[in-house]
């Protein structure tokens, strides 16, 4: 599939940018590359590749570069009102924000 300067000049409308002719070209020639690469990966056959959660996962075990799942330690009262005093309004150690939904 080949991209036309009518279509860069569709997209770059849509994107409400203004492209000089020589950027039209420019980016015609980029998109055209990238769509040739869209469609060598296409034409990969994986019919029988497993799927996967990561693209790691085939080389080395990832769960153990995940951080562990554990608590926080709490702020305390001093860093908790250090934290709030650019707040607008606040109540108990929490933000007070408006109401949108009722």
């Amino acid at each position: 599939m080949s991209i036309t300067q009518q279509d860069v000049a569709r997209i770059a409308r849509l994107a409400r940018i203004q492209l000089s002719p020589n950027d039209v070209a420019h980016a015609q020639a980029d998109l055209d590359e990238m769509l040739g690469l869209i469609e060598q990966l296409q034409a990969v056959d994986t019919t029988d590749v497993v799927p996967m959660a990561h693209p790691l996962s085939a080389h080395q075990d990832i769960m153990l570069r995940l951080r562990p799942d554990v608590a926080a330690p709490t702020n305390t009262l001093a860093q908790r009102q250090a934290l709030m005093v650019n707040s607008p309004a606040e109540e108990d150690g929490l933000f007070l924000v408006p109401t949108v939904i009722e």
